[in-house]
């Protein structure tokens, strides 16, 4: 058992969401850091009027363009908290964090501020934002179609390499600058009348805290804005992507600072204790690598997702073109590097769909009746090709 945490009352719980591609998750810990409880929000099947699947919109008309809904996200963390409220005593929660799928950005029209800050806690979220937002379809992490402004922000700055050095990352089409500079260009007239753009990390801490919350600097480092050396925001790179945009961004904060107290908003309408803390949300995969405690250098974990990636942490930043590099979340000084493959497990479900009559426990049985390495056969599947993407192609298999 977890040791028990100090001068907190025994009946302390805590409360952490994960806001992913697919679906809203929720896990509530004790003092003793036991799971007491954990909930789930499936978009395309608890929220089916929006139309979504795998929690995305693709759109047909611009080749690479994917997109969630902003308002799903906010009705899902409704139905997230009526969900909770079935059995939790929200009053016993002493702190609340989260983590959200890396890259996703959100556009808070102007006046946006005032409206999140004075909530009618007898009125839902939902209810409460409609038209809050100057874009309505929150660009993610698997969108693709922003390959004219990465090549045109690496020019500005002076290349990909020098681009690698500042930020961590080469542009890549996921980034958020390279989708803020698509805004730019193609929406004038929207990206002025944005107040604050969000990661969905921060824009799920706004909603708690009922303002704006920071940006953190590990999450903030998948944008292609961040000079990660000083964690701060880059001159270069902001000047490279879009005017005035710093004032857009807001200030920066370390991955696990305060980012306040719960909004009056929770504390009337679920009963939170006032003092309850919302600390900084940050990446799926930052909260990931601290989560697993990697703390030595060449320390590497893997993660099976709707992404996949491969991630650990070094002493320093070496520039490359492949990768990426973000300020370590819980170490000030330290790094995190990261290898991202796109749709890991839609390509997984796929073939669950085709070989396993779309049970994941048939795949298992499946599986459990295969001995270890398939007599040494390997299948490469090219289901669905976007940029950086390794995936396979049915029927070719390799004998070694």
């Amino acid at each position: 058992m977890a040791k028990k945490l100090s001068s907190l009352p025994d009946d302390s719980l805590f409360l952490g969401f994960d806001s992913s591609t697919q679906s809203l998750k929720a896990t509530v810990l004790d003092s003793s850091l036991n799971v007491v409880a954990t909930e789930l929000v499936h978009f395309d099947s608890d929220l089916p009027h929006y139309k979504t699947q795998d929690g995305v919109y693709r759109d047909p008309s611009d080749n690479g363009r994917i997109v969630s809904p902003t308002l799903m996200w906010v009705e899902a963390f409704d139905l997230m908290l009526e969900k909770l409220s079935r059995s939790l005593d929200f009053g016993k929660v002493a702190a609340v964090s989260g983590s959200g799928q890396q890259h996703g950005s959100v556009y808070w029209k102007h006046g946006s501020s005032s409206r999140l800050s004075s909530l009618d806690p007898k009125k839902r979220l939902v209810d409460e934002l409609g038209g809050a937002f100057s874009v309505e379809e929150s660009p993610i992490w698997m969108d693709s179609s922003t390959t004219k402004q990465c090549k045109e922000i690496e020019e500005a700055v002076g290349g990909a390499m020098e681009l690698s050095r500042i930020t961590g990352s080469r542009a890549y089409e996921r980034f958020t600058g390279p989708q803020i500079r698509k805004l730019y260009e193609m929406k004038p007239e929207v990206y002025h009348n944005t107040e604050r753009i969000s990661l969905v990390s921060s824009f799920m801490a706004s909603l708690l805290i009922g303002s704006y919350a920071c940006i953190d600097h590990t999450d903030g480092a998948g944008m292609n804005l961040l000079d990660i050396n000083q964690r701060e925001w880059s001159d270069t790179a902001l000047a490279a992507t879009a005017p005035a945009l710093e004032q857009k961004l807001g200030k920066l904060a370390p991955s696990y600072a305060v980012a306040g107290f719960i909004a009056p908003y929770f504390v009337e309408r679920f009963h939170f204790n006032k003092n309850c803390l919302v600390i900084q949300w940050s990446g799926d995969n930052p909260n990931s690598l601290a989560g697993l405690t990697l703390n030595s250098p060449g320390d590497l974990a893997i993660s099976l997702g709707t992404s996949d990636t491969v991630f650990g942490i070094t002493d320093e930043h070496q520039p490359r073109l492949e990768g990426n590099v973000f300020p370590n979340p819980v170490d000030t000084k330290g790094y995190m590097v990261m290898l991202c493959y796109k749709n890991g497990s839609l390509t997984r479900e796929e073939i669950r769909n085709r070989c396993a009559e779309k049970s994941w426990d048939v795949f298992n049985k499946h599986l459990q009746q295969t001995p270890p390495l398939n007599g040494l056969y390997f299948i490469f599947i090219y289901a669905l090709v976007q940029n950086e993407l390794l995936l396979i192609c049915v029927d070719l298999f390799f004998s070694f």
